[in-house]
């Protein structure tokens, strides 16, 4: 053996017998007493400490020869080769310039990466190949550049039913590339009846529709075919074995609180579907037509990778599941989908859940084990495997047969790739399903409309007898038609009032009678007394939904009847968020007011500072109140001033009076044994002080209280390890999330102003400089700004910590981990 050799092999018998150590340790840490949780029978075996030098994993995929490949977030794509019993026996580093992949796929004889912008590459879709068949990768291409990046940006890649092409998915802060045709009819838009208010804390401002999408791309690159958007930022998706296809798309937790708020969830990702993202306020109800629903609600999640069990050595009802992540509160969930028409339901199981399993991606190999990654963000990364050692068959089992409905509906996406000299045709066979009573029929026989010329299917509207096919002709009419459609579908749609119509029908008519008014122009005087006539006797009706929908076209048309029965909901509202809707709404009405609705309003506002939300909660609030005050002549604005100028704000937690001095400037290294420290009988009375002396309170909540600024912290505890967690404390800068990041403006003048976009108004930026500070804004002059870039220091100051004994700070970090555990015990484990 040469020396070489030799070295190597004492290399690896180092690095392996490290690895049985760190297996060791964590098969210690996570037993069900530390808060594993898994289904009986199923089992957690670790398998890999990433090394720091190796950073933080977040995708993975398998290669031919059954190895496992896996990617840095911020760096290089890593092989693992595994032994004949499925553990780990080697990684190494692939030599080639290119990783930070967000997506990774084996096909076509080549590795795909979807990439992120770094060392001079953009964003994009690469195709990394071995030019010398010697089992090393060395060429590195770029099929399509995807202008994105960050956790918003380009994501996941998976193989397509047929094994011809390839699929991918990205964010909202995605742009579409140039696309060669499209399934989703290329005239999406906003589609707000009343104006947006963008994001309170200035997250998204300015981004428009589509949205988060998927897309078909061939193997080259060159055609690439839009299928699906309306997404905010859904990371991963995955087939199952019949081709239909579901992603876990993320929500906007700053939302939480707000009528608009709309949890993670799971969604079929049919041909032509529009899942309704706008940003800010602009988030379109599950219930409008023209979007459609999810198969699950999740809740308050990070969603990240998912993969369905096919080829797993598990029992059958876990080879049909559909495995989804969730990075904050570290549970990967197991969906079982049972038929629901021509779609499915969702039924979720905590399938795999411990602290810190902040699970990043995962796939099912071969060998029949399930395989994941934790880390993220430059986290302890690690990968795992799940095995199921129990006593049921793991035998193959057969997937369920599509549903009759699935096959119309599939049928009817076919039509979505026909060219506009198939019209006849095409409109022949969709027309007759626009009544069926399933949604996603209807939905897919509308598409396919809207893509054929409007001519070959326009005059079928006005001879329609069926109440749901009008609706749905209609719809599609406002969608793609012209202003002069506008009257005729009115009086189309007018024969319906008074009609018996089902609830979900009195809905499409107004979201259609709005997309009338957005689409094909202002309504008329008359046009709008003939809505007010018709809709205000309706007004409230005691239903959520339509009361929401109808008082928003009341408003759009200026009702004078409208605002002293919004007025009387806002303050008798059943809980915030329909009170909150309804001041919505209010903000831009000018007719029909009294100084005592005036009061009550304003009033209103100042009450709702008890109320809780997530980050942009007050923000959203005070913002909705200045566009209120905007519509008053200067009179009333003074008239009102004592109202409107306090602010929105709840009582807020006060610090120690006593001054405390400095103990030390705490450093990661003051705390080498964090590894062994007991969080039992820690005391989480004064880990919740010290949460106040460390002034955390002001930018963070946790389980609803405190700040809305920073990150909710409530997850916090399980997302990250205590090393990881004190790590965020000592040095915030080190990792800090794009949700969250400042922009450095440079000024005109010299100047240099760092901070966070609070709001835009106008030509003017409202920048929140000192997070501790979060209401005192910098206002900027769009014109007077010359350069903008994203700011690698975090707006949380460091320091926050040293007046505080260490166990002071053990105490802090042992109240982090026990609020999420509370977190998770409320809600079942179901967040």
């Amino acid at each position: 053996m040469s020396r070489f050799s030799l070295w190597s092999s004492l290399l690896m018998c180092t690095l392996f017998v490290g690895q049985l150590a760190f297996a060791g340790q964590l098969a210690a840490q996570w037993t069900p007493e530390a808060g594993l949780r898994m289904p009986e029978g199923f089992q957690l075996t670790p398998l890999y400490k990433v090394p720091g030098e190796q950073g933080s994993w977040v995708s993975l995929t398998t290669d031919p020869q059954g190895r496992l490949i896996a990617s840095d977030q911020y760096g290089k794509l890593y092989r693992i080769t595994l032994d004949a019993a499925g553990n780990l026996a080697r990684v190494q580093a692939i030599q080639v310039d290119i990783g930070r992949a967000h997506g990774l796929l084996c096909a076509f004889g080549a590795l795909y990466v979807m990439a992120h912008q770094g060392d001079g590459k953009p964003s994009g879709l690469y195709r990394v190949t071995d030019t010398n068949n010697n089992d090393e990768y060395d060429k590195v291409e770029l099929l399509r550049e995807i202008g994105g990046e960050g956790e918003h940006g380009p994501h996941a890649i998976t193989l397509s039913p047929d094994g011809k092409s390839l699929y991918i998915c990205a964010g909202n802060h995605t742009q579409l590339p140039e696309i060669s045709d499209s399934r989703v009819p290329r005239n999406w838009q906003e589609d707000q009846l009343l104006p947006r208010m963008w994001d309170a804390g200035g997250h998204a401002v300015g981004i428009m529709a589509p949205g988060g999408w998927v897309a078909k791309i061939d193997p080259d690159g060159k055609s690439m075919e839009l299928v699906s958007s309306g997404y905010r930022n859904e990371y991963d998706i995955a087939f199952d074995p019949n081709g239909e296809l579901f992603t876990f798309d993320s929500d906007m937790e700053w939302d939480v609180g707000l009528p608009w708020y709309r949890p993670t969830r799971v969604c079929h990702v049919t041909s032509g579907s529009e899942f309704g993202w706008r940003s800010g306020s602009g988030k379109w109800p599950t219930y409008y037509p023209d979007s459609l629903p999810p198969v699950i609600d999740i809740g308050t999640a990070s969603p990240t990778g998912v993969v369905f069990g096919t080829g797993a050595k598990f029992p059958a009802k876990y080879q049909h599941a559909l495995y989804i992540a969730d990075w904050s509160y570290g549970i990967l969930y197991a969906i079982h989908l049972q038929p629901d028409g021509s779609t499915f339901r969702g039924e979720r199981e905590v399938f795999c859940t411990a602290p810190g399993l902040a699970v990043t991606d995962l796939v099912v190999h071969p060998n029949g084990s399930m395989y994941f990654l934790i880390g993220g963000r430059q986290s302890q990364s690690a990968l795992f495997r799940i095995d199921y050692r129990g006593s049921e068959s793991t035998a193959p089992a057969s997937y369920p047969e599509p549903t009759e409905a699935a096959m119309i509906r599939r049928h009817l996406e076919s039509l979505h790739q026909a060219s506009p000299d198939q019209a006849e045709q095409v409109v022949k066979e969709a027309w007759p399903m626009l009544k069926h009573a399933d949604r996603f029929i209807r939905y897919a026989a509308r598409v396919a409309l809207e893509r054929m010329p409007v001519a070959s299917w326009r005059e079928r509207i006005w001879g329609e007898q069926d109440p749901q096919a009008i609706l749905e002709g209609c719809l599609a009419l406002t969608r793609c038609g012209q202003p002069e459609d506008q009257m005729p579908i009115l009086t189309k749609l007018q024969e319906l009032h008074g009609s018996k119509m089902s609830r979900e029908q009195q809905l499409h008519l107004l979201r259609t009678v709005g997309l009338c008014f957005i689409r094909l122009g202002e309504p008329s005087p008359e046009i709008c007394a003939a809505v007010d006539e018709a809709l205000s006797p309706m007004f409230p009706s005691g239903d959520t939904q339509l009361d929401r929908e109808t008082c928003r076209l009341l408003v759009a048309v200026q009702s004078p009847q409208v605002a002293a029965k919004a007025v009387e909901l806002l303050v008798n509202g059943r809980n915030q968020e329909d009170q909150i809707m309804i001041a919505y709404c209010l903000r831009p009405l000018r007719t029909g007011w009294t100084p005592e609705l005036r009061e009550k309003y304003f009033q209103w506002f100042l009450d709702a500072g008890s109320y809780r939300g997530g980050n942009s909660f007050r923000g959203f609030l005070q913002n909705m109140r200045s566009e209120a005050v905007a519509t008053l002549a200067d009179a009333e604005k003074e008239k009102y001033a004592v109202l409107t100028n306090r602010p929105i704000e709840p009582i807020q937690q006060k610090l120690p009076e006593e001054t405390r001095p400095v103990v030390k400037n705490w450093g990661l290294g003051d705390f080498s044994d964090l590894s062994e420290t007991s969080w039992e009988g820690r005391n989480l009375k004064n880990g919740e002080q010290m949460f106040v002396v460390g002034q955390c309170y002001k930018c963070h909540q946790i389980s609803g209280s405190g700040g809305s600024v920073g990150p909710d912290l409530t997850a916090a505890g399980r997302r990250f390890n205590p090393h990881d967690l004190l790590e965020t404390l000592v040095d915030p800068s080190k990792e800090v999330s794009d949700q969250y990041r400042a922009t450095t403006f440079q000024m005109d003048d010299g100047r240099l102003v760092t901070g966070r976009i609070a709001n835009l108004a106008g030509g003017t930026y409202m920048i929140q400089t000192n997070m501790l500070d979060p209401g005192n804004f910098t206002n900027l002059n769009a014109a007077n700004i010359e350069d903008r870039k994203p700011s690698t220091v975090s707006m949380m100051p460091k320091g926050l910590l040293d007046t505080m004994s260490k166990d002071d700070v053990l105490d802090l970090l042992a109240y982090l981990r026990a609020a999420s555990d509370a977190a998770m015990g409320a809600n079942g484990g179901q967040r």
